[in-house]
């Protein structure tokens, strides 16, 4: 089987994982986005993707998003969406704005801040206007060992107004990550907690329509949830390679 061919037969069963899913939920699957999480993996992989209709991909460390993202056509790059999903310094904003079309994991107001400015920058840079959608990630562990990063419940609000108050930055929504250890029960009840804060945030922003969540293994919970995106790398481009 070629490599092709194992992406191909990977992402069919996914796809009739999540087709299935929304059945169950009583939801029409062209509501969710699948992102297929494609760190780690070689820039072979995504024009394969592509090939096969993929539209969103997902990175999580920025020197290896950033090379992957510099090597495709002109056309493959057109045809992609990229999200970044992973933990995100101050101080790589800069880069992940310049290949980034939404990052996922926002999470504190200096962050914020960063990602405001490196967008001003380059639109100022390219002599016209520049936005970039951001969401918040919410740690649903709430602070104990279990979360997975993210800014707590309690802070949501008031992160999501700051965003809201810059110029270059679009709040699209939540994202977040079912904590470590947890049983069906407890991931379908944390997942639940994050669609009830989102429903609270549209209050006030009602373009924040997204919610992140789901990945390999429990991406049927979060489409119960409402999930409008789920982030699925390995049951799709299989194990992580070594790292380079």
């Amino acid at each position: 089987m070629t490599r092709r061919e194992e992406i191909e037969t990977n992402l069919a069963a996914v796809r009739g994982r999540i087709e299935r899913a929304c059945t169950a939920a009583g939801r029409d699957a062209d509501e969710v986005t699948l992102v297929v999480v494609t760190k780690f993996h070689p820039v072979t992989d995504l024009a394969h993707l592509v090939d096969l209709g993929v539209t969103d991909i997902g990175e999580n460390r920025d020197q290896e998003a950033g090379a992957k993202i510099a090597e495709l056509d002109p056309v493959t790059r057109a045809a992609l969406t990229v999200h970044f999903i992973g933990q995100l310094q101050t101080n790589k904003a800069r880069n992940v704005a310049a290949y980034a079309d939404c990052v996922q994991s926002v999470d504190r107001p200096r962050l914020v801040g960063a990602l405001d400015r490196a967008v001003a920058n380059r639109a100022g840079a390219a002599g016209g206007e520049a936005t970039l959608d951001v969401l918040l990630q919410v740690d649903l562990g709430e602070g104990e060992d279990a979360g997975r990063g993210g800014i707590l419940p309690a802070d949501v609000s008031t992160l999501a107004d700051q965003v809201a108050e810059t110029e270059h930055l679009r709040l699209k929504g939540l994202m977040a990550v079912a904590p470590l250890g947890l049983d069906e029960a407890g991931t379908t009840a944390a997942f639940g907690r994050l669609a009830d804060l989102s429903a609270h945030v549209r209050e006030a922003h009602p373009g924040a329509t997204t919610l992140s969540a789901g990945m390999s293994g429990d991406l049927e919970l979060a489409v119960s949830a409402g999930a409008t995106h789920l982030r699925v790398g390995t049951a799709i481009l299989g194990s992580r390679p070594v790292q380079r």
